[in-house]
This record gives C-alpha cells, structure tokens and sequence, in this order.
C-alpha cells in the first residue's frame, strides 16, 4: 500500500494487489466533497435534518478506508451545527503507519486533527461508539456488509465507496443494495461515486430509484439513488 498525492494535494492509498486507488487520482478530497457531501448530505442539512427539533442525521458508510467521507462529513456537519450519528463498515483497517502518513493532511484543523487520530485508534464494534463532541457520534465496524446484521428503516443517507466493482463485485449485487434498502429510513438517499449501468440496474432491482448527477473531475457521472418516502 503506497500513499499518493492527487491533482488537488491531497493524499490518496495505492493498492497494488488490486491496481487501484483509494479515490480520484484527480483529487481525493475534491471527489468526496462533490459525490458524498455536496450530493448527499448538504440537501439534507438544508433541509433541515440534523438540527435538534429534526434528530441526527443517521449515515452508514460502506468502505469506511482513509476516513476522508467521515471527516469531511463531521467538518460540514460543524459549519451547519448539524448533529450527525455515523456507522462506518470496513474489512481491512489501515496499518498505523499509514494512518500517520496521512495525518498531514489535517495539520491545518486542530479539530479535525484529533478527529483523524481518534477515528484510526478507537475500537471496533457496536458496543465502541465514541464521541467526536457532544452531538457527533460514531461507530466503526470491522466486517463485510454482506454478513452485516443491519438495523431496518434506520439511515437516512448511505455514503457507497467500495473499490470499483470490477475489484470487488461482492459487494455491488442486488442483495447488497436490498440489504442497504432495508436499513434506509423513508425518504433515505444513497451516494456512489459509481456510474456503471449494471449498478444502478441492481439498484433500481432491490427498490431503489436513481438518478445520474455529474461527476467530479475526471468522472463524467455519479448516481444518487432515493428510497421512497
């Protein structure tokens, strides 16, 4: 695993057992800010979910890696005063190394910073949620989503970051995005930096329904995908 900086300075992991990278060589963090925060959690901010009279934003992450989606989530959920209830699946943990290589990249937020560390070094399991402040809270889960016991009608906002399905075609099926259907609250929006045709049939086979958004640099389309209310 090799630490690579993208087109906008930010880092990005290099796995050359599967020949891909983490995110966008284009830019990893201006990838994640357009498919999972501009797409998929700031409508729900505007709308006013996360505020106190509303409740938490609820969000699974699938492929939970660097923790850039998480940390960029926290960084506007603070900007909006929005609290935010965060479950994040992963297989494989980043090697502490790696997670110091990456560290870096927050030098310039003293809370995101600690935010960073604090997500790499707490532990795994439903019964270890810990708090980045008093109204973000997280759990992390060392498990593949196929095997995953999933709480129903629960989340409103599904961050979908996998390897491409090509890499990992385990996890782009129709029983994965019923699973995900299932544990989606009414009204749920799901994010993929993916715009494959076969997804989002799969997608639209287990319920959900899609839409093609432009992409971010270097990607022509995402898919954005809504559970119905």
């Amino acid at each position: 695993m090799e630490v690579r900086t993208t087109a906008d300075g930010s880092p990005t992991l290099y796995v050359p057992a599967l020949n891909e990278h983490y995110h966008s060589h284009h830019g990893a963090a201006q990838e994640s800010r357009h498919v999972f925060i501009a797409a998929g959690l700031q409508p729900l901010l505007a709308a006013g979910l996360g505020q106190p009279d509303e409740g938490p934003v609820c969000i699974l992450e699938i492929g939970l890696g660097t923790g850039l989606n998480a940390l960029l989530t926290i960084e506007a959920a603070v900007e909006a005063q929005a609290i935010i209830d965060y479950d994040g699946y992963e297989t494989n943990p980043l090697p502490l190394a790696i997670v110091a290589a990456l560290a870096p990249q927050w030098d310039n937020n003293n809370f995101l910073k600690a935010a960073f560390e604090q997500l790499h070094t707490a532990p795994w399991g439903w019964d270890e949620s810990f708090q980045f402040d008093e109204v973000r809270r997280m759990t992390k889960i060392q498990q593949p989503i196929q095997n995953a016991d999933l709480p129903i009608n629960r989340y409103n906002l599904i961050y979908f970051d996998a390897f491409a399905p090509e890499k990992q075609p385990e996890l782009w099926t129709e029983d994965v995005f019923a699973k995900l259907y299932a544990a989606a609250a009414p009204g749920a929006v799901l994010v993929s930096y993916c715009a494959q045709g076969q997804f989002r049939r799969n997608l639209r086979a287990a319920g959900w329904l899609t839409e093609k958004l432009p992409g971010p640099p270097g990607k022509r389309e995402m898919t954005r995908a809504r559970k119905a209310s």
